[in-house]
């Protein structure tokens, strides 16, 4: 009898796992389970954070209280060209007077990871004091390693007898 029990708990659990399966929905190359609001789901992308999705949200005039499963496909297009072109102030931009142009953009999932690696591999070319600590395994920002940062000590071994 408890065999007979356990089989449709199973069956319910892989019903349940290819709803959410079909439910993910795609946006600026990343995916989004539908059982989430769109204010949290698009806090899910690399790059944008509350404060941007809200913006976003209000600019392309869509519930945000609405699930990311229920939005229809043209409020997600929309919200994608939002989001490759934002025109928003620019205190809501991650990159502001960038390095090689100088202009304000936002950047987003893979191009935001490609720019910081650029950006890390150019401070330790030019040794900068921020580059040399990013060489080291060293905190860049000023924190104090006595009772932290230990990534070049050795493990300390447990108890022998």
């Amino acid at each position: 009898m408890a065999e007979e029990k356990e089989k449709p708990k199973q069956e319910d659990k892989r019903q349940q796992l290819k709803q959410e399966e079909a439910s993910l929905i795609r946006i600026a190359g990343k995916d989004i389970r539908g059982d989430k609001k769109l204010v949290v789901g698009l806090t899910k992308i690399k790059g944008i954070s509350w404060a941007f999705s809200n913006a976003i949200l209000k600019s392309v005039d869509v519930d945000g209280e609405k699930l990311v499963s229920e939005a229809s496909d043209e409020e997600i297009e929309k919200i994608e060209s939002f989001i490759k072109d934002p025109n928003l102030p620019i205190f809501l931009k991650n990159r502001q007077k960038d390095f090689d142009e100088g202009d304000d953009k936002h950047l987003t999932g893979a191009d935001l990871k490609l720019r910081n690696e650029f950006d890390i591999k150019r401070l330790k070319k030019i040794k900068s004091y921020k580059g040399n600590r990013h060489t080291y395994g060293q905190p860049v920002r000023g924190q104090r390693t006595k009772s932290h940062f230990r990534t070049h000590r050795k493990k300390s071994g447990g108890i022998k007898k």
